[in-house]
């Protein structure tokens, strides 16, 4: 079918000569309108063309003109905005809020929480020299980065007995530390590393002032020197006092928490949903001497963790 042109609907493109029918009629072609004036087509088509040839006799209007009709384009778009576009409602964003629940594979609170943390995770291994005078693994511990110039926290049992230190950040670089500050009585230990990753990260460290039974927290470690591994769990109660299973000292005010925890998660860090530090985990009780996880876990409340390093407190 053909098209019809354009300029068609326009009643001012060719005037109605006196006493006849439009000129727009006579060039659609319309074989049955009513013809009462000699009005020959070639008539229309030489006043179109004679149209054309002024335009092109004076530039500047036709470039005038052309100016002219992109400026307006241009304000009605600005104006107006994309054709068919509408203001976003409640309604649309809710629904695009459950497909994408829906369809979507989030990551966990918890899962979130530990990636936050892990690049300031550390493993900590001691050495001690055996018969022959070599090196030997004594343990493996976890430690925490808590100033990104290399300082790290971690428990005193971890490095008590090491003769040596060597630490493993996140990014796999390795380095040897020193112990720079013990507080004994919540059994934290300060270590320096010698050598300090280029983009070595630092935890954030929260207060426990408003933490309750209940809260969800994660523990990111070692335990049996697997890891980084995670864990996660709540917030079992507060205040809570621990001795060691050798009963050589009994630590007060402690976090409970019952994320799952077992050698090697010393000296790592408890955390929030946020991947925010609240404590250092320092031990698990267990009724046997097996020393393996039954629920209840224990960590140092980051304020005296803080200050086994001198941090100003919360």
């Amino acid at each position: 079918m053909r098209k019809p042109a354009l300029y068609s609907r326009s009643a001012r493109a060719f005037p109605a000569p006196a006493g006849g029918r439009p000129a727009d009629a006579v060039e659609s072609g319309n074989a049955e309108a009513p013809v009462t004036g000699p009005v020959p087509i070639r008539v229309a088509r030489r006043g179109w063309r004679a149209g054309l040839a002024r335009a092109a006799i004076n530039p500047r209007v036709m470039w005038a003109a052309l100016a002219l009709l992109g400026a307006l384009l241009l304000a009605s778009i600005w104006t107006q905005g994309p054709v068919g576009a509408r203001a976003l409602t409640q309604k649309d964003i809710d629904a695009a809020v459950l497909r994408t629940l829906t369809t979507q594979n989030l990551p966990s609170a918890a899962a979130r929480a530990a990636e936050k943390i892990r690049p300031a995770v550390v493993r900590v291994m001691s050495f001690v020299k055996d018969k022959k005078g070599e090196a030997v693994e004594n343990g493996v511990g976890t430690g925490v980065v808590i100033l990104d110039k290399g300082v790290i926290l971690t428990n005193l049992h971890v490095v008590q007995s090491a003769q040596t230190v060597k630490l493993v950040f996140a990014d796999g670089s390795e380095s040897a530390a020193t112990v720079t500050g013990v507080q004994a009585e919540n059994d934290l230990a300060v270590l320096q590393a010698h050598t300090i990753p280029d983009d070595l990260h630092a935890a954030t460290l929260r207060s426990t002032g408003d933490l309750v039974a209940g809260d969800h927290v994660v523990a990111v470690g070692f335990p049996f020197g697997i890891g980084p591994s995670t864990s996660a769990g709540v917030i079992s109660g507060l205040g809570r006092a621990f001795k060691s299973p050798e009963g050589e000292q009994e630590i007060d005010n402690l976090i409970q928490f019952d994320a799952a925890a077992n050698p090697g998660n010393s000296g790592g860090p408890l955390v929030t949903m946020d991947g925010e530090v609240v404590g250092i985990v320092t031990g698990i009780l267990n009724p046997t001497n097996h020393r393996t996880f039954v629920g209840i876990g224990f960590a140092v409340p980051i304020e005296s963790a803080a200050g086994a390093v001198g941090l100003p407190p919360f």
